[in-house]
């Protein structure tokens, strides 16, 4: 990605992301942006929540595209829930809590992991394994630390 491009994504982020010591990365739009997080099991696709189907879980409110949804993820949110939080998986094993984009997304072993962008992803997907490992020895450090996007 060109440096200006980023830099317009950055700006446009913080924009809508505010600082906080929420284990979950949740942006004014919801946790994980507003996005379904069953529906990355049910329908294997990062799809935006309704403001008429939420929940509040850890703190941050959560959208779903079907009252179906919600109900599932009621009934077991640590099933659905993103692993650490929703910050970037790839981020964490590097020890620090990163914004993700909602396409970028892989379930290993029956749990969501977000990550960064898609390149970021496919960095992450080379050494999944090294990488998940290592992310999660630094989450109990690092969840309670403050996100600045």
């Amino acid at each position: 990605m060109k440096p200006k491009l980023i830099l317009v994504a950055l700006m446009l982020f913080a924009c809508t992301a505010r600082p906080v010591t929420s284990p979950v990365f949740a942006t004014e739009a919801g946790a994980i942006q507003g996005f379904d997080p069953v529906a990355y099991f049910t329908q294997a696709d990062a799809i935006k929540g309704s403001p008429d189907i939420s929940y509040q879980h850890q703190g941050e409110t959560w959208y779903f595209v079907s009252e179906e949804h919600r109900e599932l993820f009621m009934t077991d949110p640590e099933k659905y829930t993103p692993q650490f939080g929703g910050y970037c998986a790839y981020g964490m094993s590097r020890g620090y809590k990163a914004q993700t984009e909602p396409q970028a997304w892989s379930i290993v072993d029956g749990k969501l992991y977000l990550n960064y962008n898609l390149e970021v992803r496919d960095i992450w997907n080379q050494d999944r394994a090294a990488y998940l490992e290592k992310a999660i020895q630094n989450w109990p450090t690092v969840k309670d630390s403050e996100f600045k996007p």
